[in-house]
């Protein structure tokens, strides 16, 4: 476990959390929670974004925190207000992952591990070959466009430290309506150091993506994305 790792270390051990935006994943949760307990002994915070099914009460039975949002924000939206929580209450870290079960636990102490050691202020959990020819050409487009060198430009399982919690809490993150190029934009002007682990994505085991539900939403995506892209990439984010 790692709170046990933790406790060989001189001095007060690192605070951190979980975080999982969730809408309506009450099929998978409970399992994909109990596997995270499994792993490490970490708080859980589930934020619900509006759910219409039983994903909040089933989070709450497997042992989660459950914030419940007075209204839907998206994926994002959701997952900063978990940020805010963990940055108003100091937390040195803060894991954010899906709710469908893509993201493996057992790979969340070795994302932990370079944050803790203060090797960087952010770990992204990498795995650009679960893209396909599809997905990998507007990855290249999202990177001719951004400027930004990572390879898994999407990937939500991140580790956030407290710089970068922050930061992320800033009313300007909140104009962002996905958590990848823009957030990493901001991450990486603010001079946020930046480091990506390899990690292996299996597909999500129900439902489909909140996001991708559609040609048309995909389509929306993408011009967003690179637009945004080619709109930031050389002009720093205002941080107040």
């Amino acid at each position: 476990m790692l709170a046990r790792s933790q406790s060989k270390r001189s001095g007060p051990s690192p605070r951190g959390a979980i975080l999982i935006p969730a809408l309506n994943e009450e099929l998978g949760i409970g399992q994909h929670i109990a596997d995270i307990r499994a792993a490490v002994d970490l708080p859980i915070w589930l934020i619900d974004d509006c759910s219409t099914d039983h994903t909040a009460q089933r989070a709450a039975a497997a042992g989660a925190r459950v914030i419940s949002l007075s209204a839907r924000l998206g994926a994002w939206g959701a997952t900063q207000a978990g940020i805010r929580e963990a940055a108003s209450r100091r937390l040195d870290y803060a894991v954010t992952m899906d709710a469908d079960g893509q993201h493996n636990p057992k790979n969340i102490a070795a994302l932990i591990q370079p944050v803790i050691a203060g090797e960087c202020d952010v770990v992204i959990g990498s795995a650009p070959e679960r893209g396909s020819n599809l997905r990998r050409l507007a990855w290249r487009m999202m990177r001719i466009t951004s400027g930004l060198t990572c390879q898994d430009l999407t990937s939500g399982f991140r580790v956030l430290n407290n710089r970068a919690l922050a930061l992320l809490s800033k009313p300007r993150a909140s104009h962002l309506d996905y958590q990848d190029v823009g957030v990493l934009l901001m991450l990486e002007q603010a001079g946020m150091r930046m480091q990506e682990v390899p990690v292996v994505m299996p597909p999500r085991a129900n439902g489909k993506s909140r996001i991708f539900n559609s040609w048309l939403a995909v389509a929306s995506y993408m011009a967003h994305t690179l637009i945004l892209g080619a709109i930031k990439r050389r002009r720093p984010w205002n941080q107040k």
